[in-house]
């Protein structure tokens, strides 16, 4: 099979030809059907499987309550700071970004910032890359009095 060629430009619109193998687009390109179907397969199915970045994920906290000023450590995957750039405690309404003392792939060792009210929180982070992320984890924090 060759490249696109230059054919009757009458069509302007997406038409199948007569002879339903070969595919009239924008009025000046005629490509075969056979050549259309694999390169779609190949954008739909090759794409997801390019190499993305590790996501950062936290799964537990030791210990699981503390007082203001109190270090923890949260373990996890991705944790490293080519992944995580800063990391909060969270109630949905106020954010409070924590000092991390520590970092490394599988743990991070913060302590409960001053602003930390008594109650639950839960523990967020923003990635790093062109694009940061902020995302809240299914780890919980509980702030004592």
């Amino acid at each position: 099979m060759g490249p696109l060629r230059v054919t009757d430009t009458r069509f302007t619109r997406l038409h199948l030809a007569p002879d339903r193998n070969t595919i009239w687009v924008k009025g000046r390109y005629q490509m075969k059907v056979s050549f259309i179907l694999p390169v779609i397969l190949v954008v739909m199915f090759v794409q997801p499987m390019m190499p993305q970045a590790a996501m950062p994920r936290m799964t537990v906290v030791e210990p699981g309550n503390g007082k203001v000023g109190d270090v923890l450590t949260v373990a996890g995957e991705n944790l490293e700071k080519s992944n995580v750039a800063e990391v909060f405690l969270t109630d949905g309404k106020l954010d409070l970004k924590v000092a991390v003392s520590e970092q490394a792939a599988t743990s991070i060792k913060f302590k409960i910032p001053p602003k930390a009210t008594a109650g639950r929180w839960a523990l967020m982070i923003l990635t790093t890359g062109k694009e940061p992320k902020l995302i809240e984890q299914p780890v919980k924090v509980t702030v004592d009095e």
